[in-house]
């Protein structure tokens, strides 16, 4: 029905839960309460996320454990950043995030898939005695993989990444685990999404 809320599946790590933060700071939950202050009629996302996830592990859920709706309005996807601090190889998280990107593609149409580029955790002061140059040509390494998938299969492209590191490691910009975002700049990210929840 033309009136009935609109659905969101949002996959992803800790980056989705909102570690460290009220799950109304979320970015899920605040580009939520942006859709809503504009008039636009959603359900609460469902999340699929767990702090500390790699793509595996986030398709092992998938497999196993998540009973989803046969399709949803739309479908947002934030995971890797964990494969990277591992260590796991290019190549494995090529091969998964393909996989993601096809589940997405089997839940919603490919114009409602919104894929959120991996933050560089380097910036943090979480990271103050890393290479965080290391950590960062990791990341882009990585989220170039997600952004050329993304754009072989039409999906929208929310680059958070380069705000990010230009904020990600200021003391309001974290929570008290000097890692994860603060709902400051879960805000922007919130913003960057909504823009593709129509």
């Amino acid at each position: 029905m033309a009136n009935s809320p609109k659905t969101w599946l949002a996959l992803g790590d800790s980056y989705t839960i909102g570690e460290g933060v009220p799950l109304h700071d979320s970015y899920p939950y605040q580009a939520l309460q942006l859709l809503r202050a504009n008039g636009k009629q959603f359900n609460a996302p469902e999340i699929v996320a767990r702090t500390g996830w790699t793509t595996d592990e986030l398709i092992a859920h998938l497999l196993h454990n998540t009973r989803l709706l046969p399709s949803y309005d739309y479908v947002t996807l934030l995971i890797g950043v964990n494969n990277q601090y591992r260590g796991m190889s290019e190549t494995d998280y090529g091969a998964t995030f393909e996989w993601l990107a096809k589940k997405a593609q089997e839940l919603t149409a490919a114009e409602n898939v919104t894929v959120i580029s991996i933050p560089d955790w380097g910036v943090t002061p979480f990271a103050k005695d890393r290479d965080a140059a290391a950590i960062a040509s990791a990341i882009d390494r990585f989220n170039n993989i997600n952004r050329e998938i993304s754009a072989e299969k039409g999906f929208n492209y929310a680059d958070i990444t380069p705000v990010y590191r230009e904020t990600g490691g200021r003391p309001e910009s974290v929570v008290e685990d000097q890692l994860h975002p603060s709902a400051r700049v879960y805000a922007y990210w919130a913003e960057q999404v909504a823009i593709w929840l129509k």
